[in-house]
C-alpha cells in the first residue's frame, strides 16, 4: 500500500505532531510505503525526518501556494500513491486539485461547521477525531457513512521522556519554590477562550490569593489577553510565556491542568496532562467529553464554574486517571490503517 501524506506544515501545533505520530507507527507496518509532502523547513518536516519518515518538502508560503500544489501534483505522478491522506484544509485542497482515481482521505481536527460547498465534502471518507466533530459533520448533511472516527493519539512514554528535563518555570518567573500553578497550552485564539480562563483567575484570587496561572502559547489575541489580564488586575497573578518548546515539562510542573476551550475537536493536550498524572479541568467542548469525566468538566463560557473546579482539584486532588488505551498513537494509527485498507 502506497500513501502519501499531505500537510502544509505551517505551523506547529496538536495536528502537526498527530501527523508526525501516525507516519510514525505506519512506518513499522511492512505493507506500507509513505511519503510526506509538506512545507519546507518546517518543525513538522525536521521532527517526521528525525523519526526516519521519507519527506518531500515544497516551499508552502501561504495557504493555496501554487508551488504547493506543483509538489503535491509532482509526488502523485511520481510516487503514484493508492491512497492521499491530507491533513488540514488547505492540504486538502491541493490533494483535491491534482487528483485522478487516487482514493483520497482527510482528517477533520476542528469542530467548525462545514459550508455547502466545502472541499472536504469532496474526499472519499473523512476521519473525524471525535464523535463531536462527526455529529458536527452530519448536521451539515456529510453522510454517516463517509466520516470514520478515529480519535487522536500520543505516545504516554515519549511524553513522560520529554517532561524529564526541568523547565524551572517558577524560577523563571521569580516565584517560591511550591507556588501552586494551574497551566494552560494552547494557541492564542479565539475558541481556545482563554479570556474565560482569565476571569477564572480573578474569581479564584480571594479563595486562592498564592495560585498563579500560566498561559503557554502564542497567537494572534495576545495583545488583547494581555490587556484583560491588565484590566482585571491581575498582572501578579496571569503569566502569559509565549510559545514554549517544553511544553510537556511546563505540564509536569503544574499542580493542575486547565483547558478553557468554546471549541475543540478533541483536545489532544489534554491526554498529555493525563500521561503525566496530572489532574485536569476543562469546559465540556466539542470532543473534550470524551476523554474526561463530568466531574471535571464546567459548561463552555463558565469562569466561576472552571475556578471553582480548579480549587477543588488543588484543595481535594481527585484519583488519577488511567491512561486510555484507545488514545495512544498504535491504537490511533491502526484505527486509520483499517480505514486505508477498506477503501482498497
Amino acid at each position: 500500500m502506497r500513501v502519501l501524506q499531505v500537510d502544509s506544515g505551517r505551523e506547529w501545533r496538536g495536528g502537526q505532531n498527530q501527523v508526525r505520530l501516525l507516519c510514525r507507527e505506519l512506518a513499522r507496518e511492512a505493507d506500507v510505503d509513505q511519503v510526506l509532502v509538506t512545507k519546507r523547513g518546517s518543525e513538522l518536516a525536521r521532527r517526521a525526518a528525525a523519526d526516519g519518515t521519507t519527506v518531500s518538502e515544497t516551499p508552502w508560503g501561504w495557504g493555496l501556494d501554487p508551488r504547493a500544489w506543483f509538489r503535491v501534483n509532482l509526488a502523485i505522478s511520481d510516487f503514484r500513491p493508492d491512497i492521499v491522506h491530507a491533513h488540514d484544509a488547505h492540504a486538502l485542497w491541493m490533494a483535491r486539485h491534482t487528483i485522478r482515481t487516487v482514493r483520497l482521505v482527510a482528517t477533520r481536527r476542528v469542530d467548525f461547521h462545514v459550508g455547502r460547498f466545502s472541499t472536504w465534502r469532496r474526499a472519499d471518507r473523512i476521519i473525524a477525531i471525535s464523535k463531536a466533530v462527526k455529529d458536527i459533520l452530519a448536521a451539515d448533511g456529510v453522510p454517516a457513512t463517509e466520516v470514520t472516527v478515529v480519535p487522536d493519539g500520543i505516545d504516554p512514554d515519549e511524553i513522560r521522556r520529554s517532561a524529564e528535563r526541568p523547565l524551572n518555570v517558577r524560577a523563571q518567573l521569580g516565584l517560591p519554590a511550591g507556588t501552586r500553578i494551574a497551566v494552560n497550552v494552547a494557541a492564542l485564539v479565539a475558541h481556545k477562550d482563554q479570556r474565560t480562563l482569565i476571569r477564572a483567575a480573578g474569581h479564584a484570587r480571594a479563595a486562592r490569593p498564592d495560585l498563579h496561572w500560566v498561559i503557554a502559547g502564542d497567537g494572534e489575541l495576545r495583545g488583547s489577553l494581555t490587556a484583560e489580564i491588565a484590566r482585571l488586575g491581575l498582572a501578579d497573578r496571569v503569566h502569559l510565556l509565549g510559545y514554549v518548546e517544553a511544553a510537556d515539562a511546563l505540564i509536569r510542573e503544574s499542580d493542575v491542568f486547565v483547558m478553557s476551550s468554546k471549541e475543540e475537536g478533541l483536545g489532544s493536550v489534554i491526554l498529555n496532562a493525563l500521561a503525566l498524572g496530572k489532574p485536569v479541568v476543562a469546559t465540556a467542548a466539542g470532543g473534550i467529553p470524551e476523554i474526561l469525566p463530568s466531574e471535571a468538566l464546567v459548561p463552555v463560557g463558565d469562569a466561576v464554574g472552571l475556578a471553582g473546579k480548579v480549587l477543588d482539584a488543588l484543595s481535594h486532588p481527585p484519583s488519577r486517571i488511567p491512561f486510555p488505551e484507545r488514545f495512544t498513537a498504535s491504537a490511533m494509527a491502526q484505527g486509520v490503517l483499517a480505514l486505508y485498507r477498506s477503501l482498497l
